[in-house]
């Protein structure tokens, strides 16, 4: 399966996390130690408007990353702000020629494909989070996997600091795919 598939997996898994998440259990913490489940949506939206940015434009104007990492990208409308950033990115990668490109994101520039594989990885690690803290499940345990594999290519010891991705945390091979991706992003379980 390509990877502008996978990422539409993920985008598609937390959508619907999202429609179960009531505005009450906004205030919820998350396994993101110091955000709230509505800090996780506000990360994710600012996140997914970040990497639709990079892939249509090559880069994101510096005036806009302070607010999309961490200004308020939600408004009045969680589930709406998610929508709307969360399509913007997909139409972005799935243009005709987009994974040729060389994007610059606030943490490097690389090819967009290595971009998409990020999104992939970071979307379905926070939809595990969201899933946890709202308590429910991801379903699709194929995206799990795959994401850890992108992951496990991708995040190496100096991506490994607080607030990004802690070490790693043991965890049994027979444990859950949901346990594992949080095991290697670093989460406490």
């Amino acid at each position: 399966m390509d990877n502008v598939a996978m990422l539409q997996r993920a985008v598609g898994e937390t959508s619907r996390l999202l429609e179960g998440i009531t505005p009450d259990q906004l205030a919820n913490s998350t396994m993101c130690t110091e955000w709230t489940i509505r800090d996780l949506i506000n990360h994710v939206t600012g996140g997914a408007t970040m990497f639709a940015i990079s892939a249509e434009q090559g880069s994101v104007p510096d005036e806009l990353v302070g607010q999309l990492m961490g200004g308020d990208n939600l408004g009045d409308d969680y589930k709406g702000a998610w929508a709307v950033a969360s399509k913007r990115a997909m139409a972005a990668f799935d243009g005709p020629g987009a994974l040729d490109k060389i994007v610059k994101l606030p943490f490097g520039e690389m090819p967009a494909g290595v971009a998409l594989n990020i999104a992939v990885f970071d979307v379905t690690t926070h939809a595990v989070d969201l899933a946890r803290a709202s308590g429910q499940d991801v379903v699709d345990t194929e995206l799990l996997d795959s994401a850890l594999d992108m992951g496990k290519q991708m995040i190496g010891p100096e991506l490994r600091q607080p607030g990004i991705f802690d070490s790693e945390q043991s965890v049994a091979s027979e444990a859950s795919a949901e346990d594992r991706l949080l095991g290697f992003a670093g989460r406490r379980i």
